[in-house]
């Protein structure tokens, strides 16, 4: 072949390339959903209508995504009636609320706080560790000396209700994990705010009468929770140690990188758990997902999971699909 002819052939041969990049670059990383849907915009597990609320007042008047998320966990967490997170917690086999929590932001950091007792708001000692010590987590009485330190008020978490309901476990003393548990669970929240950064926030008391010091996946950065600024961020709910198992918030923000939607991302990071349990059956797991666009997705094993999502749009409940 000639010169010139080998160098016309080169440059289209390299020009094609070229578009097709091009063409992958704007198609391919978040496949249709790549389309910018508008922000801000928060999302979290389950029906907590309030908690959305919260997030929501505090992005619309153009505050950050951390600011939001950590409000938004910290009305369920003060909220006696939900007995997954905060006070009103249900305990621990010794009859001990124990509280995890995680928080991280659109720069990469985060702090979490494990198996903490006696403060309410373990999602606002989370972001005090990150921004406030060199480490990430802190665990137990800890945890618990830096809270005090930091100003925040003990108390004592166990509520009448939850109490009640301890003595009557202890007469059969049966650790069976209950797949939607009053339609509720584990707290995760995730915002997009009007500048473009993310945050998430991820507060729970785990298991109810769970084995004293049981820490699950919530207070994991990677399993329970994870924000990559460059693609989006991801949150868990339902039976940690599985989702432990598989990383599974990182997993999900991964498979989005590889440019699945948010939903796909979260139907392959719960396929991937129900491939290797045969027992799946038996658990819960729901992931929730929302990308640098403001596109949001779900997916859960079993049916009754949902999560809310307010934006410009409105405020929706949604129910995702689920394998079962």
């Amino acid at each position: 072949m000639k010169r010139r002819k080998f160098i016309k052939k080169s440059g289209l041969s390299v020009g094609g390339m070229l578009t097709f990049a091009q063409v992958k670059a704007n198609k391919d990383l978040f496949g249709t959903e790549k389309q910018s849907i508008g922000k801000p915009v928060c999302i979290a597990t389950w029906n907590v209508k309030d908690a959305t609320q919260a997030a929501w007042t505090v992005l619309k008047e153009s505050g950050s995504a951390l600011d939001a998320v950590e409000t938004g966990a910290k009305v369920e967490e003060a909220d006696v009636n939900n007995q997954t997170v905060g006070k009103g917690g249900r305990p621990d086999r010794e009859g001990n609320v124990t509280l995890d929590a995680s928080i991280m932001d659109h720069q990469g950091n985060c702090g979490s706080v494990v198996c903490m007792q006696n403060i309410t708001h373990a999602i606002s000692v989370a972001r005090k560790v990150m921004e406030d010590t060199p480490h990430v987590m802190l665990a137990g009485k800890g945890a618990e000396q830096f809270a005090i330190e930091q100003g925040f008020e003990a108390e004592n978490l166990l509520t009448p209700k939850s109490a009640e309901e301890y003595q009557k476990w202890l007469k059969t003393s049966n650790y069976e994990p209950v797949i939607n548990i009053e339609n509720h669970d584990t707290i995760g929240i995730l915002a997009l705010d009007a500048q473009g950064n993310l945050a998430g926030g991820c507060t729970t008391s785990g298991m109810a009468y769970k084995m004293a010091g049981r820490v699950g996946d919530s207070p994991i950065i990677g399993a329970g929770l994870f924000v990559d600024q460059k693609v989006g961020a991801a949150t868990a709910t339902g039976m940690g140690e599985e989702v432990v198992k598989t990383v599974g918030s990182f997993l999900v923000v991964e498979l989005m990188r590889q440019g699945h939607s948010p939903d796909k991302a979260c139907q392959i990071a719960v396929e991937r758990i129900v491939e290797n349990n045969p027992e799946y059956q038996k658990i819960q797991i729901g992931y929730i997902a929302l990308d640098k666009y403001g596109n949001s997705g779900a997916y859960c094993i079993h049916p009754g999971f949902n999560y809310r999502r307010f934006d410009t749009k409105g405020h929706e409940l949604i129910t995702p699909r689920s394998h079962l």
